[in-house]
């Protein structure tokens, strides 16, 4: 690889500079993404009460208070944990992860007593998943052909709907190397819709496929620590060859690379090298290509080059059908009776309907606090716990601003919700505004009924029995009811 003068060695300078930072201006970065990434639900229900402990060798470890906690992060945070870690510590100091328990169980070299819990799993800065060791890889207890993958993130936990299904046909068709399949591929939509779990699922299935060939799946960050390293360490030709012998490369979060020149560069060579002698390369991004404005052009050109793919907002249909599969997930683990109650599940995907992240979170938080009584609990005692989440960064919405939207919406006036005009083409949106009323705010059924041109109370309740009645079997009207509650919500 031929160097711009001096680019690589600011990369190189950058990480020295991080290499002098504490472990708590380490986590403090970390904190910051995880909570832009989790949102503020999962991440103040199972992050933020957790504390960071530094030895004097310079291991630290992740305390939590619970050992439902701890649980809760090693299954669906640790690896990103792990990820942003080593792109913001260049030194490559291990990271633990602990129960309070645990940590108080024994003495230690930690600042305030620190066991070294045997059910942990070290992270550590490594090179690329391969399906072959590579010569450079550092100590793991994994296995480098699984290291970076998510054992639960197949294509059968995974839930296909109308917002992924192209998505989903797409990498399933990859992983069982098809034919006449687009080069290279580029899945993007916002954090918490799924790529994640999908690029895992491709990876295992390919695996699975073809065990003879080569895949390589690891997230941006680790290409630019790893890159950094091989820097350092002056191992870049290992690097260059670990990656460019891949028959498949798999590589998430490809955004986080922008702006980063020589990195940029090193990307920008594997993928025409790869693309250049047949290999596969599949890409995820917050974002599309187009929209990547600080990108090197030449390397966003190559990444509208094959296939530019799309993941929606996951429906109403598609929300639901996650949550029954996370609670038989949990049921199956914690032994209990995998059902909720309707009103529940319909007000989960009701109300977290911008990241499945974000469902996931609130879902996990109900089975920490309730336990085998999950099935059991009323709607009221779900809005309880939940109630501290949901108002945190809340927009308030007032059924003023339903009215306007719902009217914007469907083309007419406002006042046209508030007339005596009863034909089709007025009634439907205004139950549907009526409906929007009961679910996005409190006022009461008398009180919005009065806002509504002076209605009975029982006017409300009959639209939002009927609203609820046609949403099982109206997809247009649930199309309208989302795009309505997401302008909203800003």
């Amino acid at each position: 690889m031929t160097m711009k003068g001096g680019v690589a060695s600011q990369d190189f300078s950058a990480a020295i500079a991080t290499a002098v930072e504490p472990a708590a201006t380490v986590w403090s970065k970390v904190t910051v993404a995880l909570k832009r990434e989790l949102g503020d639900a999962a991440f103040g229900s199972w992050i933020a009460p957790a504390m960071l402990r530094e030895a004097a060798t310079g291991d630290v470890v992740l305390v939590t208070p619970t050992g439902i906690a701890r649980d809760w992060i090693r299954r669906s945070a640790w690896r990103r944990i792990g990820e942003l870690w080593a792109a913001n510590d260049a030194t490559g100091r291990r990271i633990d992860l602990k129960s309070r328990l645990e940590f108080e169980a024994s003495a230690g070299a930690y600042v305030e007593a620190a066991p070294k819990a045997a059910a942990a799993e070290p992270i550590e800065i490594v090179l690329p998943v391969s399906s072959d060791a590579p010569a450079v890889v550092a100590p793991s207890a994994k296995s480098p052909r699984t290291q970076g993958l998510q054992e639960r993130f197949t294509f059968e936990t995974f839930v296909p709907g109308p917002a992924n299904e192209f998505a989903h046909a797409v990498a399933r068709r990859i992983a069982n190397w098809a034919d006449g399949h687009f080069n290279p591929v580029l899945f993007h939509g916002p954090y918490g819709f799924g790529k994640t779990h999908l690029l895992n699922a491709l990876a295992w299935e390919a695996m699975r496929n073809a065990p003879e060939k080569r895949v390589v799946y690891l997230t941006a960050e680790r290409f630019l620590s790893t890159f950094v390293r091989a820097l350092m360490d002056r191992q870049t030709a290992a690097f260059k060859e670990e990656l460019r012998a891949a028959d498949l490369l798999i590589i998430d979060d490809v955004h986080f690379i922008a702006g980063k020149q020589s990195t940029q560069e090193e990307l920008f060579h594997t993928l025409t090298a790869l693309v250049g002698e047949g290999g596969r390369v599949v890409f995820s991004a917050d974002r599309p290509p187009s929209a990547m404005t600080e990108m090197d052009p030449h390397l966003r050109s190559h990444l509208s080059a094959g296939l530019v793919c799309g993941l929606e907002p996951a429906d109403r249909n598609l929300r639901m059908g996650i949550l029954e599969r996370k609670i038989q997930t949990l049921a199956a683990a914690h032994g209990f009776d995998p059902t909720m109650r309707p009103d529940v599940l319909q007000f989960l995907a009701d109300r977290f309907t911008d990241s499945v992240r974000e469902l996931e979170g609130a879902l996990n938080t109900l089975s920490a606090r309730a336990g085998e009584g999950l099935s059991r609990m009323t709607l009221d005692e779900v809005q309880a716990i939940l109630r501290p989440h949901l108002r945190s960064g809340e927009k308030r919405i007032t059924i003023d601003d339903i009215q306007k939207a719902t009217s914007d919406h469907y083309g007419m006036k406002q006042a046209d919700l508030l007339s005596e005009r009863r034909n089709r083409a007025v009634a439907r949106p205004r139950q549907a505004a009526m409906w929007l009323a009961k679910q996005l705010t409190t006022r009461s059924l008398p009180d919005i009924g009065r806002r509504f041109g002076g209605r009975d109370h029982t006017t409300v309740l009959h639209a939002v029995r009927r609203i609820e009645a046609l949403r099982a079997e109206d997809s247009a009207l649930n199309h309208d009811l989302e795009v309505i509650t997401r302008k909203l919500r800003g």
